[in-house]
């Protein structure tokens, strides 16, 4: 399935039907007086997160989403028939932009959230309502209320713990294909990867879930390679995981390259805990492996681990480290989650003149 991760769409909600002016005539009834009934409600537009999705591929064959119109309303009091309602299926980890891609309408970030996007126009009154003292045979009704239509950008953020970053070719879809089951595309070829995958692996104990991002390179939030585009899928993420290629003749440079593209990027990115990692060193000697590793760990001012995917060596010691961040992480939701919460307030719908 080819991976998408933005998508433009419309929805319109369906209109109100239209309220009745009748009134009742039968033998030996005399002045039935009205009895035109109201119109019904027109349908919403609602959109759910569901766990069955991870990618929003299916937005390029239908961009158009529209709610049925509610039924007019009929004679003998009868009122119309509600439009039925669109739901709109996204996968977890989907943001609701507004057309202008800035304004955040809904972000849906838990399976089953549902959030009411568009809302059905009300039906109008049939001259049964109107019916008064002073106006006993109203000859009026009510036209049904029209819905919200709009221009929405859907925008997939996917959800991980952990964060594969590098240049191209510093070994991120190998590691990922080595300790979980994904199965990446590897060659030996910069920008193998075009788009992110994912894997699941078991460290600890616990389950943790590994993005690989495409690769970077100096210039990236300029447009430069790839750009920045995949950048907003480790944003979610626990901590990163920064792979260097052992073999480049400078170590120092692509690791200072990606940290200053996270920070050109987004401040908050670059503060994510990370752990950082040199690979490929089935390729060097103990010697070379020691210098490259001292002259990281003077750049970075942190404790630096050495691996190599391909050989199996090493793997597991950077994710036992990385996984206390993902702990921490855990215990903290788990906490907010025990605390009790006051009622919450009745869902409203977003409106585009808010």
């Amino acid at each position: 399935m080819k991976f998408l991760d933005q998508a433009k769409i419309y929805v319109e909600s369906g209109a109100g039907g239209a309220g009745c002016v009748s009134f009742r005539r039968e033998k030996y009834i005399e002045f039935g007086g009205p009895n035109g009934g109201d119109g019904g409600k027109g349908g919403s537009v609602w959109v759910e997160a569901v766990d069955n999705l991870n990618t929003l591929i299916d937005f390029r064959y239908q961009q158009h989403f529209k709610a049925r119109k509610g039924q007019n309303g009929m004679g003998s009091d009868k009122t119309g028939a509600k439009g039925e309602d669109i739901v709109i299926k996204v996968p977890v980890g989907t943001e609701i932009l507004a057309d202008d891609q800035k304004t955040l309408i809904a972000d849906m970030t838990a399976v089953g959230q549902r959030f009411l996007l568009a809302k059905g126009g009300d039906g109008g009154r049939g001259n049964a309502q109107f019916k008064s003292s002073t106006n006993q045979a109203p000859r009026y009704a009510e036209p049904g209320w029209p819905g919200q239509e709009l221009w929405v950008w859907l925008r997939l953020k996917v959800i991980a713990d952990i964060g594969l970053i590098g240049l191209p070719n510093a070994g991120k879809s190998t590691f990922l294909s080595v300790v979980t089951s994904a199965r990446p595309k590897i060659a030996d070829y910069p920008f193998t990867t075009l788009h992110p995958n994912l894997g699941v692996a078991w460290v600890d104990g616990y389950e943790m879930v590994i993005a690989d991002i495409p690769g970077l390179i100096e210039g990236a939030h300029e447009g430069v390679g790839l750009g920045d585009r995949f950048l907003k899928h480790v944003e979610r993420c626990s901590a990163l995981l920064h792979l260097i290629d052992a073999t480049a003749p400078d170590v120092v440079k692509p690791y200072r390259d990606i940290r200053r593209e996270l920070e050109l990027y987004d401040a908050k990115l670059a503060a994510k805990p990370e752990v950082v990692v040199l690979n490929k060193i089935d390729a060097l000697t103990a010697t070379e492996i020691k210098k490259k590793q001292s002259e990281l760990e003077k750049a970075a001012g942190k404790k630096i681990f050495t691996m190599s995917a391909i050989a199996q060596k090493g793997l597991f010691d950077c994710l036992l480290d990385v996984n206390q961040y993902i702990t921490r992480d855990r215990k903290k939701q788990d906490k907010t989650e025990e605390q009790p919460s006051a009622e919450p307030a009745p869902a409203k719908p977003w409106s585009p003149l808010d």
